[in-house]
C-alpha cells in the first residue's frame, strides 16, 4: 500500500490538545452531548484515497464527540490505558479528560461505477433520550455528501455494518412528520441477524437497553417498508470489489465490509475496535458488545486475517488518521502504519 499510509512516528500533534480543537466536556463517567453544529455550519472535512479502482472518500457528521473512559471501557483496568498514553494521546485518548475522542463518519465508495455509502451516522432530529450525545442533532451531514460530490439520489447501496444508532441514523429523514428513507435510489444492506434481533416485535433482550430506543421504528422500519431493505445472511457480493461477511459479537449481524481491488486491501469493521488499544489488546471490550466473548473471537480473527494479508483496517470511529495498518507482535498485535485520511 505504498503512498496510501504514513508512518506511526508521523502521526503526531501537540500533547494535551484535543481531536481537531473541539472541548472535551463533562465529569469523568458522564455521557455529554457534542457541540451541535446546524446545518449552516459546513466544514471542511472531507479527504480521499484511491484503493486499486476504488476511491474512498472520509465524510464526517461530527469530527468529534468526547466519550468517558470509565463508560466505554468500563470494566478495562485504567492503568491500561495510562500505560499506552504515549503513543494513543492526544487523538485517541485524552487523559485529562479520561476520553476517548470518537469521530462520527461516513464513508463514500466508489467502485463499479456505482455510489456506495458505509453507514449513515446519528440522523438529524432522531429521539435518543437514552442516548444523549445522539439526541436531536441537527447537523450539516447532507452539505458534507454534497461537498464530496454525492447528493442522496446519487447512493445506489447503503451499507449498514451493524444497526445502532450511530450508524443507521441518515438511513431516514423526517419530512412533514414521517420517517422516509433519505437515499431513495438506494439498496440498503442489513444483516438478517441483526434485522431480526433489533426488530421491537422480536423482543430480543439486549444489553444497550434505552440506547437503542426508536432506532429501528425510525432509521430501519421506514426502510423495509419502502421496500429498499436488502437482508443478506452468510455474505453479500455488492460487486467485484467489495463483498459482506459476518463478524458477529459487538452485535449479532456485525459485519465486514472486505475492499479487494488490484493489489490493495481493506476492510471497514464498524466497531469491532472502539480504539486502536483493542488492536493492541483484542480481548479488551466496550460495554457496546452483546457478546463480549464472542466480540473478542471475531476481533481476533479479523486481526489476524488483516495482519496476514495487509489490508488496511478502517474502523467506525477513528477520529485522526481514519484507518491503520496491523502487524503480527508476539501474542498479539501491533500498529505498525496510522492512516492517511488527515
Amino acid at each position: 500500500m505504498n503512498g496510501l499510509v504514513e508512518t506511526a512516528a508521523g502521526d503526531g500533534a501537540g500533547r494535551g490538545r484535543n481531536v481537531l480543537g473541539y472541548p472535551v466536556g463533562g465529569r469523568h463517567g458522564e455521557l455529554t452531548r457534542p457541540a451541535r453544529r446546524r446545518a449552516g455550519q459546513q466544514t471542511v472535512s472531507m479527504s480521499s484515497i484511491t484503493l486499486g479502482n476504488v476511491e474512498i472518500i472520509r465524510v464526517f457528521e461530527l469530527p468529534l464527540i468526547p466519550l468517558p473512559r470509565a463508560v466505554a471501557f468500563p470494566d478495562t483496568d485504567p492503568e491500561l490505558w495510562r500505560r499506552n498514553a504515549d503513543w494513543l494521546e492526544p487523538k485517541y485518548f485524552d487523559t485529562a479528560a479520561d476520553a476517548l475522542p470518537f469521530s462520527m463518519q461516513s464513508w463514500v465508495l466508489r467502485s463499479e461505477g456505482r455510489t456506495i455509502l458505509v453507514d449513515t451516522g446519528i440522523g438529524n432530529a432522531k429521539q435518543r433520550p437514552g442516548d444523549p450525545p445522539l439526541h436531536e442533532l441537527d447537523t450539516p451531514y447532507l452539505a458534507e455528501l454534497a461537498a464530496a460530490g454525492v447528493a442522496p439520489e446519487d447512493v445506489d447501496v447503503v451499507v449498514c455494518t451493524h444497526v445502532h444508532g450511530d450508524h443507521v441514523g441518515w438511513n431516514t429523514r423526517l419530512v412533514d412528520g414521517a420517517w422516509v428513507p433519505t437515499f431513495g435510489n438506494a439498496r440498503y444492506l442489513f444483516a438478517r441477524a441483526d434485522f431480526d434481533f433489533w426488530n421491537p416485535a422480536n423482543g430480543h433482550p439486549s444489553r444497550s437497553g434505552p440506547r437503542m430506543a426508536n432506532v429501528f421504528e425510525d432509521s430501519v422500519a421506514p426502510v423495509h417498508q419502502a421496500g429498499l431493505a436488502q437482508l443478506w445472511d452468510d455474505h453479500y457480493d455488492i460487486d467485484a470489489n467489495l463483498r459482506l461477511e459476518p463478524a458477529p459479537g459487538h452485535t449479532p449481524g456485525s459485519a465486514v465490509l472486505w475492499l479487494s481491488s488490484g493489489t490493495d486491501r481493506a476492510a471497514f469493521v464498524g466497531d469491532l475496535p472502539h480504539s486502536p488499544l483493542q488492536v493492541v489488546e483484542p480481548d479488551e471490550s466496550s460495554c457496546f458488545d452483546e457478546d463480549e466473548t464472542a466480540a473478542r473471537a471475531t476481533r481476533r480473527r479479523v486481526l489476524a486475517q488483516v495482519a496476514d494479508e495487509r489490508v488496511l483496517l478502517v474502523p467506525a470511529h477513528l477520529p485522526g488518521a481514519g484507518a491503520l495498518e496491523v502487524g503480527a507482535a508476539a501474542g498479539g498485535y501491533t500498529i505498525s502504519r496510522w492512516g492517511a485520511f488527515e
